[in-house]
């Protein structure tokens, strides 16, 4: 019987608010004496998405992250102090207020919570959920980061850690999330269903995604 949901947070629930978009880059290089084209951001972001690399035993390691940033800055052109933009871009994801809920998120989580269901929060991120949640006005039963936990997504651990937070079963649990690797093999790894969400069309028609929370309790067979 199911009894849980579990949401990635990053692009399922939230997506980051315009300090961390193009034009926050921008404002951003400039405070460091960089000129940076917010017209070159998408190419320079899966520039550094290609190039990114885990941490091999999978660790929480924000130095990565901060890396993956500082790509992102030159891919849009800086040069000079690309690093030290890098850490204060960095340090601007773990606050709540910079990023928007979507659109679908309160009412897909009052049809779950409607039928009884816990809800948990699971994020690759040192964001300070709890915090998160207060700011947004969310009722979640548990939250884990990879900063808290040690461990990040696909590591069986940090699955195995929230299904404890929650106290299920993991036949008793559905993970939902943006990433293939990360979200959907790592869930079903250690036994738990999982439903990708999909909502611009990463993975193309024959992907078997959602585009829209509203979708999950419909996906879950809950009237």
């Amino acid at each position: 019987m199911l009894k849980a949901v579990i949401f990635d947070v990053d692009f399922t629930i939230a997506q980051p608010g315009p300090d961390l978009g193009p034009e926050g880059y921008k404002r951003l290089g400039r405070r460091y004496g960089m000129e940076l084209d917010p017209a070159r951001y998408d190419d320079a972001r899966r520039g550094a998405l290609e190039t990114l690399e885990r941490h091999p035993e999978l660790d929480h390691d924000e130095e990565i992250w901060i890396l993956f940033t500082q790509r992102i800055i030159e891919g849009m052109g800086g040069v000079g102090d690309t690093h030290a933009a890098a850490v204060e871009m960095e340090g601007a994801w773990s606050h709540a207020h910079h990023f928007e809920l979507y659109d679908d998120v309160l009412p897909t989580l009052d049809a779950l919570r409607s039928h009884g269901l816990k809800v948990g929060l699971l994020s690759n991120s040192g964001r300070d959920l709890d915090a998160f949640v207060t700011h947004h006005g969310l009722t979640v039963d548990a939250v884990l980061t990879s900063r808290a936990h040690g461990k990040t997504k696909p590591h069986e651990t940090i699955f195995r850690r929230m299904l404890e937070l929650l106290g299920v079963g993991a036949d008793e649990a559905v993970m939902v999330g943006d990433t293939v690797e990360d979200d959907i093999e790592g869930a079903r790894a250690v036994g738990m269903r999982a439903l990708l969400v999909d909502r611009v069309g990463r993975f193309g028609p024959e992907a078997d995604a959602l585009d829209d929370l509203r979708e999950v309790p419909v996906a879950l067979g809950l009237r």
